[in-house]
């Protein structure tokens, strides 16, 4: 009996979280790396644990994100699932690069999905620097691990609880649902926000943009995508350019 299925993104077209040759590793029980987190991630882990308790034949599918996802990025994106890696695989490696605070004036940070971006984040926000609130749906989602600076929130409705967050407080916006992340944003610009970023492609901004102006609201206070494109697509490096932007405002 297999302990292991591998996820590979074979092919991508259009826009999607991650590129070709991102892979990641499932076990019963455990995860290694991610292929872009959210709808599609949960779908395939899924899957592949399907795979691993039958202990049936590799495979390969083809996944269009928005008909069959309901995400925005409009791409498709191929997956293979093998019983071991093809070649050399790279798992996201996960570094923390904290930068030097100003304990002066920490920062209200509201941080909403505790994913592998949101984790990424919370690693990488100097406890000097940030004071945060991490939502998401529910308790087990979070890491099993304590941060002083951090009040982990576990709230059923998320928009709901943004209609009440502090006005002076920064958001990052990256749950495992796209309808979620739409509702959190037209909460956050209703309420008022320090600022309000999203994690996102281009495609997937576009859409936004369009359904929050249908609902009268300008969605010009929203950055998004976020991050430094010049770092890369995996978690660390989305959190990296995203934390660095935060210090960086005032």
């Amino acid at each position: 009996m297999a302990e292991a299925i591998w996820i590979e993104i074979t092919k991508v077209r259009g826009s999607a979280p991650r590129d070709a040759g991102t892979v990641m590793k499932i076990t019963a029980t455990d995860t290694n790396g991610t292929i872009g987190g959210g709808a599609l991630e949960y779908r395939a882990i899924a899957t592949a644990r399907k795979i691993l308790d039958a202990n049936a034949p590799e495979q390969t599918e083809t996944i269009p994100l928005g008909p069959s996802l309901g995400q925005c990025c409009g791409g498709v994106v191929t997956l293979n699932y093998s019983y071991a890696p093809k070649g050399f695989v790279a798992l996201d490696q996960f570094h923390v690069h904290q930068l030097k605070p100003n304990p002066s004036h920490p920062k209200f940070l509201w941080v909403w999905g505790a994913g592998h971006v949101g984790r990424e984040v919370i690693a990488q926000s100097h406890p000097q620097a940030f004071n945060i609130t991490w939502v998401d749906s529910t308790a087990d989602r979070f890491p099993k691990r304590n941060y002083k600076h951090v009040t982990i929130t576990p709230a059923a409705d998320m928009p709901r609880l943004a209609a009440r967050a502090p006005t002076y407080a920064h958001h990052l916006i990256f749950t495992y649902s796209h309808e979620i992340d739409l509702g959190l944003c037209a909460a956050l610009l209703k309420r008022g926000a320090a600022s309000i970023g999203l994690i996102g492609s281009e495609t997937k901004w576009a859409r936004f943009s369009k359904r929050l102006r249908e609902m009268g609201l300008d969605p010009s206070p929203i950055t998004c995508p976020i991050g430094d494109k010049s770092l890369g697509k995996a978690p660390h490096a989305i959190a990296q350019g995203t934390v660095q932007s935060l210090m960086a405002s005032k």
